[in-house]
């Protein structure tokens, strides 16, 4: 399938490593331009080096701004005054017991994975509309339908931001501007991968006794019973950002694993 990219200007927030990458780097095979965006120059740097490496076609920049402040996204609108695909993938998360989540970290979740699409998108959308094409796309988590016990701020802040992409959808309607969400299950990342490793080694276990346990104790609804790639997380954004996905909007579509149990 041709998703018709070429020439699809492409920004990918908080893209430098994991499913963010993934996505930047889905797009940019699909002969996208595609903007990457990290909070250091060298993790800007290192992730242009490798999708340089990776796809020696690829056109590819990227802009070092923390783009969960004001100031940050202020930086990146300077630099990249319109697009026509926004992803918004910056996102923070972690366990913490309810009764130990402070009022700052409830609001720090809130600040990063939700304002920040919200500023992204109320800057971009207007112009896709006046072009009459754009795809905006969320990327939330299977936790804004499951909402964890052992991080319920994160899984607050994912549900939050499924409101956010169905009410953007119906403003947009009839403007030929596409907004969806994307809900990725247990998802294999670096970051993950280093966050079990810790886990393991203060456990006195291996790494693949502690995956198990996570689908007996934390994930048992999954039906893949195994962690996704974020390769395969990526398919699904790529597709949707694609001439292809023109008729899906206002919805949120799983990449999970089948870890929500429902049928729709």
């Amino acid at each position: 399938m041709d998703l018709e990219l070429n020439r699809r200007r492409a920004l990918v927030t908080g893209s430098t490593a994991g499913i963010g990458y993934a996505i930047a780097r889905g797009l940019a095979a699909e002969g996208a331009p595609v903007v990457i965006t990290g909070r250091t120059q060298a993790s800007i740097d290192g992730a242009l080096a490798r999708l340089r490496k990776e796809l020696p076609k690829a056109v590819v920049e990227g802009i070092a701004a923390d783009c969960a402040t004001a100031e940050g996204a202020a930086s990146v609108f300077a630099r990249v005054t319109e697009v026509d695909i926004l992803v918004n993938n910056l996102g923070i998360y972690g366990r913490m017991p309810f009764f130990d989540i402070t009022d700052a970290e409830w609001q720090r979740y809130f600040e990063v994975n939700v304002l920040s699409g919200v500023r992204f998108a109320r800057r971009y959308a207007p112009a896709m509309a006046k072009r009459g094409w754009g795809r905006i796309l969320f990327v939330s988590s299977e936790s804004g339908l499951n909402i964890p016990r052992e991080m319920i701020h994160y899984g607050m802040s994912k549900t939050a931001q499924l409101a956010v992409s169905h009410g953007l959808a119906m403003e947009l309607a009839g403007t030929g501007v596409t907004v969806n969400s994307l809900l990725p299950g247990p998802t294999r990342t670096e970051n993950t991968d280093r966050l079990r490793a810790e886990r393991a080694k203060a456990a006195g276990k291996t790494v693949a006794e502690i995956e198990a346990d996570f689908f007996v104790n934390f994930r048992p609804t999954s039906i893949l019973k195994r962690f996704t790639s974020a390769g395969e997380v990526a398919n699904l954004a790529v597709y949707l950002c694609g001439a292809g996905a023109s008729a899906t909007t206002g919805a949120a579509m799983r990449a999970d694993g089948g870890v929500v149990n429902q049928i729709m």
